[in-house]
């Protein structure tokens, strides 16, 4: 019964909290290396940044406060280099994607289905 427990409402508000204080995080990370480099932040891109963030993290951890510094403003420079292009106007429609098929659903098991295939 344990495994099928609901989260609260203060377990998901605390999740939530998390989410936000992880994506507030990886802006902040973006709007420090734009403005160090001159590059726009938001034109930085966010998974891009994610990613550089978590192959740094080991290296942060076991630095000294001095080096620390320095691995700080490489990461800056690298998170520099994963740009997003311009797209003006982009827009996409709610629409669905798949068609409906015309063939009939499966109500029979498959090899029921394939005898009467094979006799046919």
């Amino acid at each position: 019964m344990d495994v099928l427990r609901c989260k609260t409402p203060s377990m998901v508000r605390k999740e939530i909290y998390a989410y936000l204080l992880a994506y507030n995080l990886l802006r902040s990370l973006m709007w420090s290396a734009g403005t160090t480099y001159g590059t726009p932040p938001l034109r930085l891109s966010l998974q891009g940044t994610r990613h550089h963030l978590n192959n740094f993290i080991p290296e942060l951890l076991a630095a000294h406060n001095t080096k620390r510094l320095e691995i700080y403003r490489t990461l800056l420079k690298v998170i520099v280099h994963k740009t997003v292009s311009d797209r003006p106007g982009r827009s996409e429609p709610r629409v669905r994607k798949r068609r409906p098929k015309v063939y009939p659903l499966m109500t029979k098991p498959r090899h029921e289905l394939r005898k009467q295939l094979q006799t046919a």
